[in-house]
């Protein structure tokens, strides 16, 4: 389980609709998760030795009653480690 995600008990609920962070940049790029409540400006999740840090960028998307989850579009913004694809150097 990583940091910014304790299970769908506890994620954000708009209108009766979950609520879901869209990653983008860094090595998660794409990725969709469920928001937890408790995510307020900053997505920090473990990877690797270190951690990827992501900040809410603009306003949620998709808020109204029929228009699906509502969004929250995070931005990459550092790594606390290097990101090192090939940490074992079989792809020499």
């Amino acid at each position: 389980m990583h940091a910014g995600f304790r299970g769908e008990a506890n994620v954000r609920v708009y209108a009766g609709v979950m609520a879901i962070a869209r990653l983008h940049g860094g090595p998660l790029d794409g990725q969709i998760i469920p928001l937890d409540p408790a995510i307020d400006d900053s997505y920090i999740v473990p990877y690797g030795e270190g951690q990827l840090v992501y900040r809410r960028e603009g306003e949620d998307a998709n808020t109204g009653d029929a228009d699906g989850p509502t969004e929250t579009r995070f931005v990459y913004v550092e790594a606390t480690e290097d990101i090192d694809p090939n940490p074992d150097g079989r792809d020499d």
